[in-house]
């Protein structure tokens, strides 16, 4: 079984690092410093987003560069981008939505899953196919946490937990962990893409660390 829960290897790892650092990587040059600037500020998971040319190779040079940061791959929306994210060496991937098709593909390939969220209807084909460690998104503009306890709360019984992404920030960040539906959080303002595009290193690091030790208390 290849589908993301609370127990396995990966989730736990998921929900020891706390923090997810949401990226759209441009430029493949831009893949290795990104990921330097996030663990020097303690932040030790990413969801690289597959929405550029170089999304996958910037996975690769990642892991080669950088074994101790957690890659993730997001967006993934066809069966092809499962394999794909298998070559990379991706430690799990995310999608928007929940596509069993896409679910069952990444069991096939041993690839660890978790299927995006937003209706009871998406937890409900989720658990389905198995998976327990689901993506909120968007959170924020689907009505944060408060909706997400009450979609959540016909299938607590069966103990799946969450990731929320979208419109997640520093400023609310600690109200979604303090929920025990929460596994880990995701957001992009770690590290954006214009600052990415910019090169400022220190702008990134800064942010992560920000977060690691508002996380820690």
């Amino acid at each position: 079984m290849s589908v993301l829960t609370p127990e396995s290897g990966i989730g736990k790892a998921i929900a020891d690092a706390r923090i997810i650092a949401v990226l759209i990587i441009d430029e493949l040059e831009s893949a290795v410093p990104v990921a330097e600037s996030l663990l020097a500020g303690g932040v030790t998971a990413m969801e690289l987003t597959l929405r550029t040319p170089v999304a996958l190779e910037a996975a690769r040079v990642i892991r080669e560069a950088c074994p101790e940061m957690m890659v993730g791959l997001g967006t993934i929306l066809f069966p092809d981008q499962v394999e794909a994210a298998v070559a990379s060496g991706a430690s799990f991937g995310v999608s928007p939505g929940v596509n069993p098709a896409i679910i069952r593909q990444a069991i096939a390939a041993g690839l660890p899953f978790g299927p995006g969220i937003m209706t009871p209807t998406d937890i409900d084909m989720a658990i389905q196919e198995g998976c327990r460690l689901l993506k909120f998104f968007p959170a924020e503009s689907s009505g944060g946490l408060a909706h997400l306890k009450n979609i959540a709360a016909p299938y607590a019984h069966l103990g799946p937990k969450f990731i929320p992404l979208g419109g997640v920030s520093l400023a609310n960040m600690m109200t979604y962990l303090a929920s025990d539906l929460i596994a880990a959080v995701g957001g992009s303002w770690l590290a954006p893409r214009e600052v990415i595009r910019d090169q400022d290193w220190k702008k990134i690091e800064h942010n992560a660390r920000e977060a690691v030790v508002a996380v820690r208390g």
